[in-house]
């Protein structure tokens, strides 16, 4: 495994734990629709939530926030409707970003809710 995949996974763990410490029930991690992946969808007991996560290291240029480009939000929001009609979802949907920025052996965890919204 490569060393920003091994960071990504790890990014994605500490988003799952900070989620569940937080209310939110894991309904999915790396879900897939054709070439089209959702890092984890979750729930409250108002919204069905699209999280995408992006894993930096302190010392990355741009904050991570700053990574998820238009192109990637439409990946996320046409994989969003196919979940959310697949499984005949009734809430509404919430598209946040987290991301986690390390250094050595710490990290600090962001949780942007409505980061970006499915007009694009």
């Amino acid at each position: 495994m490569s060393e920003s995949h091994s960071l990504g996974k790890n990014g994605e763990r500490l988003a799952i734990k900070y989620l569940r410490q937080n209310g939110y029930k894991v309904l999915e991690k790396n879900w897939i629709t054709g070439r089209k992946e959702i890092d984890i969808i979750a729930e409250d007991d108002e919204f069905i939530i699209f999280i995408e996560v992006k894993t930096r290291m302190a010392d990355f240029q741009l904050h991570p926030r700053d990574t998820v480009s238009v192109h990637k939000q439409r990946n996320i929001i046409f994989a969003a409707q196919t979940y959310i009609q697949r499984n005949e979802i009734e809430k509404e949907a919430r598209f946040d970003i987290i991301t986690v920025v390390v250094e050595g052996a710490k990290h600090e965890l962001e949780h942007i809710k409505d980061a970006f919204y499915p007009t694009l």
